[in-house]
């Protein structure tokens, strides 16, 4: 064990936030390695139709700035490694050159001097670091309907903020009941022509000032007791098709675009039991990245914060690195 390498830092997670992260890593100089279970880098980004608010390169597809990000982590020569992490341990060198893991339970965070953590893949390979920078994002949950993956992209939409601008003068749906639906729905009363807030019970868990707000916007229209049954369209979403599931009928929305609104999940199941988290699941954490566990950082949308966009992902991963330089000189 004591001829393993052990890094400056290990960033797991290869959408912006980790490839941010290891252009940073790379400038500064540091030893480290990115690694992401996919062979294609890029995250959430890759199943973006297009990307129109990223600053000076309008236009772009997902996959197309993906590439850029990719582009510029080769040419400083930033380490890949494809790889499934399964554990993440907390640790230190003995004396006699073996690793020791920490018992979180029984050893205050205070006396954890020369601490690093092993991580451990699946492929049976192990990486000691001084600090993690976890950078594994978060997931839109899937609504489940018949026509929804065919479509998303080109008209289906987990991101309302993101994609809202496509939609100027357009009629869409939203669906979903809680505080991001109602948001959503809200948002895009002030780009589109018409916005269908679609419901399955006849009230809505979101906050009431939220509801109060949204009633109150003439080119909203509530759709209760309603479940989405199927998104039509050829190259693009034509209509929402629901059913009311108190009488039985169904009415097809014509809309041009569906933003599905319910609830996003953080993957944090590999740092869960190491920082502190939210009821969402999400790390804490501030701009710093700093989590409550010494040498851990957090970037992109696997952090608790009010905005999850590529630029904030980025900016988490610059950050970071700088978080990290300074722990180290500790």
């Amino acid at each position: 064990m004591s001829e393993l390498k052990i890094y400056d830092t290990v960033i797991i997670g290869a959408g912006p936030a980790g490839m941010a992260a290891a252009i940073y890593a790379a400038r500064a100089e540091l030893s480290f390695c990115l690694i992401d279970r996919s062979y294609a880098p890029g995250g959430q980004v890759l199943s973006t139709y297009e990307v129109d608010n990223y600053p000076g390169l309008p236009g772009l597809s997902g996959g197309e700035l993906s590439d850029a990000f990719k582009k510029h982590c080769d040419k400083l020569g930033c380490p890949f490694v494809t790889a499934d992490i399964t554990d993440i341990a907390p640790g230190y060198i003995a004396p006699n050159g073996f690793f020791n893991e920490i018992d979180l339970k029984t050893r205050g965070l205070d006396s954890m001097i020369d601490l690093v953590y092993m991580i451990s893949t699946a492929e049976g390979d192990a990486y000691l670091t001084r600090t993690v920078i976890a950078a594994t994002g978060a997931s839109h949950k899937k609504a489940g309907i018949d026509g929804e993956e065919d479509l998303t992209g080109v008209g289906v939409s987990y991101c309302a903020t993101c994609d809202g601008a496509f939609f100027r003068k357009k009629d869409v749906a939203v669906v979903g009941g809680g505080d991001v639906a109602l948001e959503d729905a809200i948002f895009l009363s002030r780009l589109c022509k018409k916005v269908y807030l679609v419901h399955r019970r006849d009230q809505f868990r979101a906050a009431k000032s939220l509801v109060t707000k949204a009633d109150a916007i003439e080119n909203i229209e509530f759709v209760f007791d309603s479940v989405s049954k199927k998104i039509l369209g050829n190259s693009n979403v034509e209509e929402l098709l629901v059913k009311n599931i108190k009488t039985g009928d169904e009415r097809a929305l014509a809309v041009s675009g569906v933003f599905i609104a319910i609830g996003i999940t953080p993957a944090t199941g590999l740092f869960k039991d190491l920082v502190a988290c939210d009821e969402g699941g999400y790390i804490i954490a501030d701009e710093s990245g700093k989590t409550s566990m010494p040498g851990i950082f957090a970037a992109g949308d696997i952090r608790k914060k009010p905005l999850r966009q590529i630029i904030t992902a980025a900016a988490d991963g610059a950050n970071c690195i700088t978080s990290v330089e300074g722990y180290l000189m500790k």
